[in-house]
Parts: C-alpha cells; structure tokens; sequence
C-alpha cells in the first residue's frame, strides 16, 4: 500500500516515519490494581521514561505525535491496541478488556487531529486488540485469536482491510482472562527474513509458516520472556528499539545483524506489562 498524506505502510519492519504515543496520566496512577498493573506506577518517573522513549523515536527520525492522557486509564499509554493504520486511513478496534473500551472514541478523534481518516470501526460485540495483528507482508496480516481479540473481531478486521488475507492462530491460555498474551508478546518482525521469538509457546503452525517464508528466528530465553524480550519496536529493517534489562536476547539480536537501542521502561513497561510495540501507534512506515 502506497503511503499518502502522512499514513500509511503495511509493514512492521519498513523504517518508521511518523507514529503516534499517548502521554502518560499523573491521575491514572491511581487505578493501577484495577488494570492489572504489577505495582504503583510513580507519575514523575513514568512521565519522565516516556519523555525519554519519545526522544529516541526523534532520533529515530520519526515524527512523534503525542495524544493527550486519560486520567482514568493507565493501559491508555499502549497506543497500538486501538488501531491499525494503512493507507486507507485507520480501523479503530474494540478492546476486549472492558476498562479500554472507551479508547475506541478518544483514538478516533486522535486520528482524525493527527490528519488520518478513520476507514472503519469495530463493533460490539465483537473485540479486537492491536497486540494481535502483525503484518507479514503488505497482502498477508497474521491474527492472534486469544481472550482479548475473538473471531468475530478478526474477520470484522479483514472485512476493513481491502486486499487483505489473514492467517489466524489460536494463543496459549497462559495465566488466563486476567491476564494477557498477545501475538505480540510471542513475536516481533525485525526485517523481511528474520523475527525475534519465544518458541515454547508460539503456535505450531505459524512457526512452520514462517519457516517457509524463510524467517530465520532469534529465540528469547526462558528467563527474559516475561521481561517482553519477544516485544521490540522495529524503527527500521534490523535496528530494533527494545526494553533495557534482557541482556542474552539483546546478545542473540545483535549476533543477527540488528542493531539494538534500548530504553528504560521501570515504570511504563514493566509496571504495565508493555513493551515498545504496545507503547507505539504507527501511523507511516516506508
């Protein structure tokens, strides 16, 4: 898909251009055990990381659009839940978490400030999450079926997506409802030909897939799993930015070729349970 008037790019590895994050809210600390979070997020350290993590998307050479916070909603900072933007403009998802279903209003308007059309909605009751989309190719986007995102809001998705074909996978139970497992949380496109995974828990057949699209995987060890070692924002084909703190992935990343930058993310990564990927709403790639 041609880019065109500052959206577009079917592509998670295509080099960044112009991405959207949402500031985080001093206010939204407060509802932290409502969301899931692992522990009190402290709102100077927190505002302070996404400063940061903002500047190095700068330097990147991305164009940063910065959304205004929600003061109820600390998940709000994971701006990739609640969209996906090509060239058409935007479809605008229903989470399937219940305290993120009123993101679906504020990303609309986001967007349309932002100067990207919104091309679709999803709507009850079917739910569907970012997390569990990734584009393979620009014709080919990969679903994650799982507790946040149904089948429903999968092919809901495809309808909105011209041109599209969607290869479905079934995600582990894990913990459960109350806590969530992405697609994203398993696998990261890093280039055309290679990917950043945690195998023990990918599906069978997507890592026969990819296998057969000539995908070399690099495997994040057991121990930095839950530290989103699989989560990493490519900025362009093999340069990644990623969560400081997984040492042994970053190790296996750069014996690939990648080039790693990484952030700290104490507060709006680990607290939240949300990598670069998550914290990020790419609007341009190409």
């Amino acid at each position: 898909m041609k880019e065109t008037n500052g959206y577009g790019g079917r592509s998670m590895t295509a080099p960044l251009r112009r991405v959207l994050v949402r500031r985080p809210s001093a206010e939204a600390c407060a509802h932290w055990r409502e969301y899931g979070w692992r522990s009190e997020p402290d709102p100077a350290r927190l505002a302070a990381e996404h400063e940061a993590f903002c500047l190095l998307l700068e330097q990147a050479g991305a164009e940063v659009v910065v959304a205004e916070p929600v003061d109820d909603n600390p998940d709000a900072i994971y701006a990739y839940d609640s969209a996906l933007v090509d060239g058409h403009g935007a479809v605008v998802l229903r989470p399937g978490k219940e305290g993120r279903l009123a993101e679906a209003d504020v990303i609309a308007r986001d967007l349309e400030v932002a100067g990207v059309p919104v091309a679709g909605r999803i709507g009850a009751p079917a739910c569907a999450e970012g997390g569990d989309f990734l584009w393979l190719d620009e014709h080919t986007l990969l679903a994650g079926r799982g507790y946040r995102t149904s089948s429903d809001g999968i092919w809901a998705v495809e309808r909105l997506l011209p041109g599209v074909e969607m290869l479905v996978f079934d995600l582990p139970h894990w913990h459960g409802e109350g806590e969530v497992m992405h697609l994203l949380s398993l696998l990261s496109l890093l280039d055309r030909d290679l990917a950043v995974c945690y195998p023990r828990l990918m599906p069978v057949r997507l890592v026969e897939l990819l296998r057969e699209r000539g995908v070399e995987l690099v495997h994040v060890p057991d121990e930095e799993f839950e530290t989103m070692g699989p989560n990493v924002l490519a900025l362009g084909p093999r340069t990644t930015l990623a969560l400081d703190g997984n040492p042994e992935t970053r190790r296996r990343l750069e014996r690939a070729g990648v080039d790693v930058v990484v952030y700290r993310g104490e507060e709006i990564s680990r607290k939240g349970d949300g990598g670069p990927t998550c914290l990020t709403l790419p609007l341009l790639r190409g």
